[in-house]
């Protein structure tokens, strides 16, 4: 028995930044005093369309990004591809507290991706991926804290009560 969800960045936003990049160099390139000779581009080293190319690699990778998490009786495994490769267990023994909690990505944690939280407390960490509220929240006995947001949220609610009810996992909240 296992709950497993998948996640993604979707920045759409980051394309619109981008537009505006290309937008930008490309008529300074053609439009400027005549536009750019070869040989001025090639003493800039080609700069002009290094501007272009290296924001597209970078969300090229930001979209490749993908959070794989897994609940099961053994406890709680991620891994946040291209960072981890393999599967992170986080063992019920070592959790206190499992429940879904409430959160504010910008407001607490300053943005999306791999968080700490604001404010200087550095044992809470996020994994946000998606622009939605409420996330699967974990409490370990060592008071550090870590956060998944969740597109399923659902679902993971009713595995978790499921999961408790089955196997008398007292972390479970």
């Amino acid at each position: 028995m296992e709950f497993e969800e998948k996640q993604s960045l979707k920045l759409w936003w980051l394309y619109i930044l981008l537009a505006i990049d290309v937008v930008m160099v490309v008529s300074i390139v053609l439009f400027d005093k005549g536009g750019m000779s070869f040989e001025t581009l090639k003493a800039t080293y080609f700069a002009p369309f290094w501007a272009i190319l290296l924001p597209f690699a970078i969300i090229y990778l930001l979209q490749k990004n993908k959070m794989t998490l897994q609940v099961g009786t053994e406890g709680i495994s991620y891994k946040y591809f291209p960072f981890q490769t393999k599967l992170k267990l986080l063992s019920w023994a070592n959790i206190e507290k499992v429940y879904i909690n409430k959160y504010n990505a910008l407001g607490d944690y300053g943005g999306f991706g791999v968080r700490s939280r604001l404010w200087f407390k550095f044992n809470d960490k996020a994994y946000i991926l998606n622009d939605k509220d409420k996330g699967l929240q974990i409490e370990f006995k060592n008071g550090k804290r870590l956060l998944f947001s969740s597109n399923e949220i659902e679902e993971l609610e009713m595995f978790l009560i499921n999961l408790k009810t089955r196997y008398n996992i007292q972390a479970i909240q």
